[in-house]
């Protein structure tokens, strides 16, 4: 049997297979801004979008519920002044509430409306951001936003306030010329899983309703060559308890005849993987691989892999992160060992994170994932496995009229054509506003890069691949408003 089973054609999807080419757009039409006008502005507005990135990444807007929410606040404020001055008509702060009734973190909501008969597109980015960890592992303050060379180094500067600044930046340079209907929605709860979103798109349908929406929230391929991200992966989680005693007995009367808890643990979660590493789980697909790959050493530095440590899997790396399942410990309930007793454990438990390709369904997969851990109980050890969240993978079509606009701004901004990328994470709220708005193209763009460390200890954002980002934004802009 197959580690993994192939994706089952979708009639309704697009294939997910990068392209090798794609036909671009013309240049804008003499009525509109040319490239280099549009690059003159840029240039000249630059500086106040680095001002901008600054003082937003000052802010310690950290989302999670253990820090103070007065900075979340602080953050959609300044967020609103800077929307109300690039021109926006009507800017507001709103909330959602949660299923339980607690009220979510702020959002802001700006709008301006275009010429009769123009697309409206909405622009997304968010402005919580992850806490700062140990201050110790950080190069420079996390909140004082720090050139070191070409690059702003800051909790936020990249993920996501990058992406603030680079929709503001993009309305300040294209002014009056601004031909499409635009509205910026900036989200203050992504780093804690979006609680509120589908309530507040529920609540706000009409006020967020587009033709494109551009959630500039992702990756470039490299510093120098942009990308486009045309999948993301799904997302499935559970915990597994895997049980032997009743009550903890002592190791030495009856270890032997009797496994602990752990150790059944440990050999349950090794079936999970073959011997090359793939994933072995039945029922779990797997999408075309990219036409793309990556370097080993640059992978492996950029994770920082030990010596010695081989890479798991077989077939290109970037199939192993982008189109096929991964599945990953991320906690462990057992003694700790300062506090271990010499007893046999009589349970054990484990947290399962299993990230699914384009093209599968989460509930298959929860079923498929819950089948194997149950169907490979090692010596009859009871398992109980307790179902956790599931988000949706995303696959873009790829040569719709706003992705062919895409290609064509990336390509003048940078010199260069973009290039097709998967993302390894997941985004589930693309699946919701796909769902609140089906007819709408969704483009994801990056203001991030490899070397950008979102989430991490020295967080950063390289100024020229930003003002790349703010260029080809503003050309976006203006090629949907030609192609009405």
């Amino acid at each position: 049997m197959t580690p993994t089973e192939p994706a089952v054609p979708d009639p309704t999807e697009p294939d997910p297979t990068p392209a090798t080419a794609h036909p671009t757009p013309t240049a804008l039409p003499g009525t509109l801004p040319g490239t280099a006008e549009l690059r003159r502005r840029t240039a000249g507005v630059f500086p106040g979008v680095r001002a901008d990135l600054e003082a937003l990444v000052r802010i310690p807007s950290v989302s999670n519920a253990d820090f103070d929410a007065a900075h979340v606040e602080a953050s959609a404020a300044a967020v609103a002044d800077l929307l109300r001055g690039v021109g926006m008509d009507d800017v507001q702060v709103l909330r959602a509430r949660r299923p339980d009734g607690r009220e979510g973190a702020p959002a802001v909501v700006a709008r301006r409306p275009g010429p009769a008969g123009a697309p409206t597109v909405l622009l997304y980015a968010h402005h919580d951001v992850q806490p700062p960890g140990d201050d110790a592992a950080w190069s420079t303050p996390p909140f004082e936003p720090t050139l070191v060379g070409e690059r702003l180094h800051g909790r936020g500067a990249a993920d996501d306030k990058a992406g603030v600044v680079a929709h503001v930046g993009a309305l300040r340079v294209l002014a009056d010329d601004l031909g499409v209907g635009v509205t910026v929605f900036v989200e203050g709860e992504e780093e804690v899983g979006s609680p509120t979103f589908v309530p507040f798109l529920q609540a706000h349908r009409e006020l967020l309703a587009a033709d494109v929406i551009v959630v500039a929230d992702s990756s470039n391929w490299r510093i120098g060559v942009p990308g486009l991200t045309t999948s993301l992966r799904g997302l499935v989680d559970c915990t597994v308890e895997v049980a032997v005693l009743d009550h903890a007995v002592h190791s030495g009367m009856y270890g032997g005849p009797v496994l602990d808890a752990p150790t059944l643990l440990a050999r349950l979660l090794a079936t999970l993987h073959d011997e090359a590493g793939d994933v072995a789980v039945a029922g779990l697909v797997h999408a075309p691989d990219p036409a793309v790959d990556l370097d080993e050493d640059q992978l492996r530095a950029d994770a920082g892999v030990l010596p010695g440590v081989r890479l798991a899997g077989t077939g290109p790396l970037t199939a192993g992160m982008w189109t096929r399942p991964a599945i990953s410990v991320i906690g462990l309930d057992a003694p700790r060992v300062a506090t271990a007793s010499n007893t046999l454990t009589p349970r054990a438990t484990a947290k399962l994170s299993v990230r699914i390709a384009p093209g599968q369904d989460p509930a298959a997969a929860m079923a498929a994932l819950r089948a194997h851990l149950e169907g490979h109980a090692p010596f009859g050890a009871h398992v109980h496995v307790v179902e956790g969240e599931q988000g949706k993978p995303f696959r873009a079509p790829e040569d719709s009229t706003a992705m062919r606009a895409a290609r064509w701004a990336f390509a003048e901004a940078w010199g260069t054509e973009p290039v097709d990328i998967g993302i390894g994470g997941s985004i589930p709220f693309i699946a919701d506003l796909l769902e609140a708005y089906p007819s709408a193209a969704i483009l994801v763009t990056g203001v991030e890069d490899p070397d950008s460390r979102a989430h991490g200890a020295d967080e950063s954002v390289h100024l020229g691949e930003l003002e790349k980002v703010v260029l080809a934004e503003a050309l976006l802009l203006a090629r949907l408003a030609a192609e009405r």
